[in-house]
């Protein structure tokens, strides 16, 4: 017999699915958990090569976190040319950096454009290898709450690095008697207007929503725990990024970041003086070693600078009126924005397999190996070097999973009567 149909036959058989009351749907080709533009970019990518897939997303929409968790005034950090997805570039009439209104169109035209029609209100339960049938048993519940258990050969882990909001962890959250939310919450200063906010993050966003707030007259404060490199978001002419990652093809990237930090002290001054202290190392190294993204200034460090916007070290408490600090300051505010970032979810739902760390949810294996694990199981997104690196995971999975398509996939097609 046939060793493909035989393994179909037997789990049709097999009476122990995961959840008893599941019903089983054979997936003939790869199945991909997440809809964002990590996912969207691998299903892109096989539907180039005729590969069937199925996407499952948690969310009633495409794109959820940019859809629905960020603040009005965002745009994209990096040149859409270092941004846009395989196979399909951002249009010509889109500035250098689209808005959050332009990109999610862009990924509403991408969806479109390759006919992807993913699977809304599907959250993955648990997702496991059956070693004695080979194949992945993904448990899945609906939108109407019903459960159902996808087989699969191929299983591709798009939830990304942004899955869940990180809330840190401040002693005295329940005594403060203000507003506190996390920043994929926040939408705009307008309703902070005239109220003293503290952001508590140093990030991209962090600085970004301190921005936004003194553009809608309220008094923001932020929070610098650690080091971070700030740089301006353009330098002689050109983008930061772009010029950095040109430097990188002739010289060593030591010297790249003596370059940076050179140019940055003449466009920025010295952070130092106002609270904001840089690594010891330059900002691709660290980057390189910790993943930690450079801020890239778009006008925040002028507010810092004029001290429209106080900068303040790590919390030590908070207080029901306000917050102290290690430096035993203490200071009221209305509100607090947590932007503090994100983290991965696939610990809770992805069961025995060391490709992704338990303690992270991150692959294990670093960038650019991260993205194929064991048993047909892949990770898109996950490479702590945004949209760029998403692209590169999809078209990698995609001729991967090709090769192994190729060989024996069409043959599984004809037993999926055997399963529904």
């Amino acid at each position: 017999m046939d060793p493909l149909k035989e393994m179909a036959a037997k789990l049709a058989q097999d009476p122990h699915p995961q959840s008893p009351s599941a019903r089983r749907v054979w997936v003939p080709g790869p199945m991909i958990v997440g809809a964002g533009p990590s996912g969207l970019a691998a299903a892109a990518c096989l539907k180039e090569r005729g590969i069937p897939r199925l996407i499952l997303e948690r969310a009633q929409c495409l794109g959820s976190l940019w859809k629905l968790h960020t603040y009005d005034r965002l745009r994209l950090h990096l040149p859409k040319q270092f941004c846009q997805l395989p196979h399909y570039p951002f249009p010509q009439s889109f500035p250098t950096y689209p808005t959050k209104e332009q990109f999610i169109t862009y990924l509403d035209s991408y969806a479109t454009h390759f006919n992807l029609q993913p699977m809304f209100g599907r959250s993955v339960v648990k997702a496991q290898y059956d070693t004695r049938h080979g194949l992945w048993r993904v448990l899945v519940s609906g939108p109407k709450k019903e459960v159902v258990e996808y087989v699969c050969q191929w299983l591709v882990v798009a939830t990304g690095e942004n899955a869940e909001p990180y809330i840190a962890d401040i002693i005295g959250m329940e005594e403060y008697k203000g507003v506190i939310i996390h920043s994929s919450e926040y939408k705009s200063g307008e309703e902070y207007s005239e109220k003293k906010v503290l952001v508590v993050g140093c990030g991209n966003s962090g600085m970004e929503v301190c921005l936004d707030l003194c553009n809608h007259n309220a008094y923001p404060s932020l929070v610098v725990r650690d080091s971070v490199h700030i740089l301006p978001q353009r330098m002689l002419g050109t983008s930061t990024f772009g010029l950095s990652m040109c430097l990188l093809k002739w010289f060593p990237l030591n010297l790249v970041d003596q370059f940076l930090l050179l140019i940055s002290r003449l466009m920025l001054g010295d952070t130092a003086q106002f609270g904001i202290n840089r690594p010891a190392i330059g900002p691709l190294e660290y980057k390189s070693i910790t993943g930690k993204t450079p801020v890239l200034d778009i006008g925040t460090l002028t507010k810092v600078k004029d001290g429209t916007v106080k900068v303040f070290p790590a919390i030590k408490r908070l207080t029901r009126q306000g917050a102290e600090f290690v430096d035993g300051r203490m200071e009221n505010f209305d509100a607090i924005i947590l932007a503090t970032g994100f983290k991965s979810n696939v610990p809770s739902w992805l069961k025995d397999t060391t490709m992704f760390s338990e303690k992270d949810g991150y692959p294990v294996k670093p960038f650019p190996e991260g993205w194929k694990g064991e048993n047909g199981l892949y990770a898109v997104g996950f490479t702590k070097r945004g949209l760029l690196g998403a692209s590169h995971d999809a078209i990698m999975i995609a001729e991967d999973i090709d090769r192994d398509w190729k060989t024996k996939a069409k043959q599984l097609m004809q037993q999926r009567s055997i399963f529904e």
